[in-house]
């Protein structure tokens, strides 16, 4: 896994052996930065990763200068490697929150510009999350949504959808309020 693109480009980064995450491809990542580039400047948002796994999305912002990266993972180990990542790379404004996506979303305060969300493609709950996050309030009024999912979910039909790419067998749905 690499960042694309900010003041780490090119910066290879090794989770390790034990890691069950599925890191979004190279390819994809720098497919959906520019199509996101369109939409927002990096340098002026604030964004929450949910199922951060290997904290690649996370990364990706900070890179590019967000101003505030949280990251949201259940499992210990990628949590850890986050935050080890994070510190090495001085990413200041990445906090990491090491618990359930749907607990995290319960408690959650802060407005954001951009939520990506990454789930297992296996998870049940995929097909509920646009309308969950939406119905939360938790987007600033021209903020994004975007899910990353497998080829078995169209969320076309959805009232707050607005785009969709596919790159390979990852798909990204994008949706405002």
């Amino acid at each position: 896994m690499r960042i694309i693109s900010g003041k780490y480009k090119g910066k290879v980064i090794h989770p390790g052996n034990g890691f069950n995450a599925r890191p979004t491809t190279d390819f994809a990542k720098e497919s959906l930065f520019n199509v996101i580039s369109n939409y927002i400047d990096f340098e002026s948002v604030d964004v929450l990763d949910l199922f951060s796994g290997t904290g690649g999305i996370s990364y990706e912002f900070a890179s590019r200068g967000a101003l505030k990266v949280d990251a949201v993972e259940v499992n210990s180990k990628h949590a850890s490697f986050i935050i080890k990542m994070a510190q090495e790379l001085n990413f200041s404004q990445l906090k990491v929150y090491r618990m359930n996506t749907f607990q995290y979303l319960k408690v959650a305060k802060t407005k954001y510009d951009i939520v990506f969300a990454d789930p297992p493609y296996d998870l049940p709950e995929v097909k509920l999350l646009p309308e969950l996050f939406l119905s939360l309030d938790l987007l600033k009024p021209e903020g994004i949504f975007i899910l990353e999912h497998s080829r078995s979910y169209s969320f076309e039909a959805d009232n707050h959808f607005f785009d969709h790419r596919n790159y390979g067998n990852v798909h990204f749905s994008f949706f405002k309020r």
